[in-house]
């Protein structure tokens, strides 16, 4: 991420959830994933093995709107819109962790009043939407109930904490943006919006418009497998 900043196959019925689509009830159940097994698997056929599909099933249940608000063409636009990003952050979920070893001591704000009880170095760029800063860990932890500022290690080790710190993202934090990637989505203000929620500064406005062409080619492919328009409004 550029900016600074056990299985249930349905809803319960009592389950409530927060403005963000947090499960209110500390627990929830995940709806059935409009993205299939073997759709995930034509998305990303080389991606590493840490990057399980029952990972990320195992994650929806902490944020149950998530690729679950409006009908069927906005879940699936949703979901896609989600996939292509991450993939676009990890080279198609092939990298765990930042692969650039040298930005790593650069991710402690010690101005903070938690510091970096985890180390100087230790939060580097993780997950699928490369989780990094204290800050960061701090906040995505706070949410999903997981101390990730004193073990953040936790994201790279454990499939579904990283699915979840990459859902956490996307529902609740604007970025660079004016609003989440996922009210971007269930809100019609386009796929371009949810790239402005992930690395707006160094990609919108021209900043970089190969890496914003290739955000939308990805979500465009994955759309058009789920068999769903991408929409409008495709760039930032």
């Amino acid at each position: 991420m550029a900016v600074t900043a056990m299985l249930v196959p349905a809803f319960s019925a009592s389950a409530t959830t927060d403005a963000t689509g947090k499960s209110a009830n500390g627990g929830g159940q995940a709806a059935e994933f409009v993205v299939s097994e073997q759709q995930f698997n034509e998305m990303f056929p080389n991606r590493n093995s840490f990057y399980t599909y029952q990972g990320l099933i195992d994650a929806l249940s902490a944020y149950p709107a998530f690729a679950n608000t409006g009908n069927d063409t906005v879940r699936k636009q949703e979901a896609a819109a989600f996939l292509a990003n991450v993939g676009h952050e990890t080279g198609g979920l092939r990298y765990v962790v930042e692969q650039n070893e040298d930005n790593y001591p650069h991710y402690c704000d010690d101005t903070q009043p938690y510091g970096c009880p985890a180390g100087q170095a230790a939060y580097y760029g993780r997950g699928p939407i490369q989780l990094s800063w204290n800050f960061n860990y701090k906040a995505a932890g706070d949410a999903l109930g997981i101390d990730l500022l004193n073990n953040p290690y936790q994201v790279e080790e454990n499939a579904s904490i990283a699915w979840q710190t990459g859902i956490w993202y996307w529902m609740t934090q604007s970025g660079p943006g004016t609003m989440p990637a996922h009210e971007a989505i269930v809100g019609g203000h386009g796929f371009g919006e949810t790239i402005r929620a992930i690395n707006g500064t160094l990609e919108c406005d021209g900043g970089n418009p190969e890496q914003v062409q290739s955000r939308i080619d990805s979500y465009k492919k994955f759309t058009a497998l789920l068999g769903v328009e991408p929409g409008g409004n495709l760039s930032c």
